[in-house]
């Protein structure tokens, strides 16, 4: 069977180990794939495996031999999947591999704000403490979590992850969710309005589609707290940027704290970028060394137990 890994730079840095896929078959890898080149590289391929490659109608119609998708993803946007499953093809995702990394990239995030380490570590850089007359100073204000209200939308395994860490903190944890779980007695699940009303943190965890897309707009902005943080670790499309941009200049909420943005690699005219309240990493909360490895892994074991007629984390339709 052939097989072609097509965008292994947007897994590695030349640390990751792909060896694995040798096992499985004739195995081609290539480091980043134009979309114009990918019939061309996975033409006579029976499985192809990507992180973000767009896997096109046009790109199902032109190879015949392709039976398998394999994605270093949770999302499956890339993927034409009504093409894909019409051709009984087989597409999988990796799901909750990052839940730990996710989730404490969004405590680095509530924790910059609450704290102001950044701040201070600059002004002790600058000589403020050596030439402080007193054993202490505080003119940057700093807040305790305890007892703050952090607002989860979405409540899949990232989100109660970040839920249980907050509760740890003491932080009073409401919940918007299609689904209410059980065993989180802790969490109060409210409507998706009184989240935005009653958080002082805004917390986005939910998958980017027809219903969501958009969600965090101008008007609902308005609802927030003044004093509001929105972090956003799950997709850039869930955020209308542009109402994001006009209300953080307008200090309609405090600050703003993003891991993705709704066109990566970001823009160079992202009105988001020259705020001072908006702090954006270049979506590399899933990125630990060992979360990539253990995705890799979790995609080429998707592989085998296809190969084994065992098939798991399967998204596309009428292909089990």
């Amino acid at each position: 069977m052939k097989l072609v890994i097509l965008d292994s730079d947007t897994l590695s840095v030349g640390d990751i180990d792909f060896n694995g896929f040798k096992s499985l078959g004739e195995f081609s890898i290539y480091g980043y794939t134009r979309e114009d080149e990918t019939i061309s590289r996975i033409n006579s391929a029976e499985a192809v495996f990507c992180t973000r490659t767009p896997i096109t109608a046009e790109v199902i119609a032109a190879c015949p031999n392709l039976k398998y998708i394999g994605l270093f993803s949770t999302g499956f946007n890339s993927v034409d999947i009504k093409a894909a499953s019409e051709r009984n093809i087989v597409v999988t995702n990796a799901p909750e591999y990052s839940t730990n990394a996710v989730a404490q990239h969004v405590f680095s995030f509530i924790l910059d704000h609450y704290c102001r380490m950044r701040e201070y570590a600059c002004s002790v850089r600058n000589g403020d403490w050596i030439n402080s007359k007193l054993f202490s100073y505080f003119n940057i204000p700093t807040q305790e979590l305890y007892g703050q209200t952090l607002g989860i939308i979405g409540f899949g395994s990232i989100g109660k992850k970040v839920a249980h860490i907050a509760d740890a903190f003491g932080m009073k944890v409401v919940a918007h969710t299609r689904t209410v779980p059980l065993g989180c007695d802790f969490v109060e699940f409210i409507s998706l309005d009184e989240v935005f009303k009653r958080a002082d943190v805004i917390t986005l965890h939910c998958p980017l589609n027809e219903q969501t897309r958009g969600l965090i707009s101008y008007s609902r902005l308005l609802k927030m707290k003044k004093s509001a943080v929105l972090v956003n670790t799950a997709r850039g499309g869930l955020v209308i940027e542009k109402d994001l941009a006009h209300a953080l200049l307008n200090n309609v909420i405090s600050k703003a704290y993003l891991d993705v943005l709704e066109d990566e690699p970001m823009s160079e005219n992202n009105s988001l970028i020259k705020l001072n309240n908006c702090v954006i990493t270049p979506h590399v909360a899933w990125a630990p060394y060992v979360t990539r490895q253990r995705l890799v892994d979790l995609v080429r074991n998707n592989f085998s137990a296809y190969l084994n007629n065992k098939t798991q984390n399967v998204v596309s339709k009428g292909c089990l």
